[in-house]
């Protein structure tokens, strides 16, 4: 047998999609394909607020399932809440879960799942160096996401996000078998999205195609062992082939969603986007704006953005990513500089020629979030120069998403995205 000390093998995985308008009123006759009796629905109490979740459950009902609701799930959830609904879900059995809502209602769904199938402390399941990165022993019980945002593509995605307290920064749980079994994907659930909201999530899948599109190449990590292949192996052509269709949908309806939510063209457009975009990344990976972004949302002191829960400070994941994404492309550049400025050419054909072609990305970047009101960097947010050095050390525990960057980074790189993303324009 020829060994080979780089990787030359790469895995690319997606879950099952139903797709269109009025997909989710079919989901009880899925869930029983799938073998599932007793059913719980998670979610949270802004989209229970909305019927969304009733529907649901009254479609899986209508299938001859049993279903019970938990709406408490916590937006952008958290170590502690995520304990919370692990220990509503133990009271009973399930047979099969249905996550509605964003990602937080999904990555929620993810990790009762894997909790109740296989007990264990939560750290035991979290990604080195926060956790253990212990895998689950066996199969998971049936999940079918449905989303209500199109953002995460947490219904295509082998992770779970949350955010611990008692750390200040977010990690999570990464294992194939965390993907959901099916993902039901219907764009009228998000007409009724706001457009702050609808901005946030669509900077997550912008995102989540650019760094999955420029990650390191699979080609470039050493030799897996079959046993310890990871859930992000690096970019590949497969998931390169989604994300450039995620690029080319979200260059078209981006900007129309956000400033006309009932087009449901453009909610259509930003659905199959945020669902392309999961598969590009689910398998390729993220790496130094999703790194950058999670300090960000757990060191959060005063800012609450609007249309969204006002008890406490938030910075949304999808604008907790963006804020240092033109300084984070702008150094990764050098690494293939093609690839960059066809990322740039596919969002914005018509943008002004830039003085440098790696200012190109960085300024298409500035003007869309300029556009659709993201804040203006993480000075936006309320962070200045003297925070820099506590938000490099959260950025810098995420190896796991720091080790897919193109670009090898240390401190003192990430300290310099930190200064250049105080303000991006």
């Amino acid at each position: 047998m020829t060994e080979y000390l780089n990787e030359t093998v790469f895995t690319w995985g997606a879950t099952p999609l139903k797709f269109g308008a009025g997909a989710v009123d079919e989901i009880g006759w899925d869930l029983a394909q799938l073998g599932a009796e007793r059913v719980l629905i998670v979610t949270d109490p802004g989209v229970a607020a909305t019927g969304v979740p009733q529907r649901v459950a009254d479609a899986a009902k209508a299938g001859g399932l049993t279903v019970e609701v938990y709406d408490q799930v916590h937006v952008e959830p958290t170590d502690v809440s995520i304990t919370e609904a692990v220990e509503f879900a133990r009271q009973s059995s399930w047979d099969g879960f249905i996550g509605v809502g964003g990602g937080s209602s999904i990555d929620t769904a993810k990790a009762i799942n894997l909790m109740t199938t296989y007990p264990a402390d939560l750290f035991d399941y979290v990604n080195k160096p926060i956790g253990h990165g212990k895998a689950p022993a066996g199969p998971l019980k049936p999940l079918v996401a449905v989303p209500t945002t199109a953002g995460t593509g947490s219904e295509t995605t082998p992770v779970c996000i949350m955010d611990f307290l008692g750390l200040k920064v977010k990690s999570g749980i990464s294992h194939p078998r965390l993907r959901p079994s099916m993902a039901v994907i219907d764009p009228l659930l998000t007409l009724s999205m706001p457009p702050e909201v609808t901005a946030a999530s669509g900077m997550d899948v912008l995102c989540h195609a650019l760094e999955s599109y420029t990650a390191k190449p699979y080609t470039s990590f050493a030799r897996h062992k079959p046993e310890n292949r990871v859930a992000y192996n690096g970019s590949n052509p497969i998931s390169d082939a989604w994300t450039e269709q995620a690029l080319h949908l979200l260059a078209r309806s981006f900007r129309k969603a956000v400033l006309n939510g009932g087009d449901l063209d453009a909610r259509t457009d930003m659905m199959l986007a945020a669902t392309f975009a999961g598969m590009g990344f689910g398998n390729a990976g993220v790496h130094i704006p999703h790194a950058c972004a999670y300090p960000i949302a757990g060191r959060v002191r005063e800012y609450r953005p609007n249309n969204y829960p006002q008890d406490e400070a938030l910075v949304p994941h999808g604008e907790s990513v963006s804020l240092t994404a033109p300084a984070a492309f702008r150094f990764t550049y050098p690494t293939d500089p093609a690839k960059h400025v066809h990322a740039a050419r596919i969002l914005d054909p018509h943008a002004p020629r830039q003085s440098s072609d790696r200012e190109q990305l960085p300024f298409v970047l500035s003007s869309l979030m300029r556009d659709i009101g993201i804040p203006n960097g993480i000075g936006g947010v309320g962070y200045g120069e003297g925070d820099i050095d506590a938000l490099v050390e959260g950025t810098m525990q995420q190896q796991r998403l720091l080790a897919v960057a193109p670009r090898t980074v240390h401190e003192e790189e990430i300290a310099a995205i930190f200064a250049d993303s105080i303000e991006n324009w």
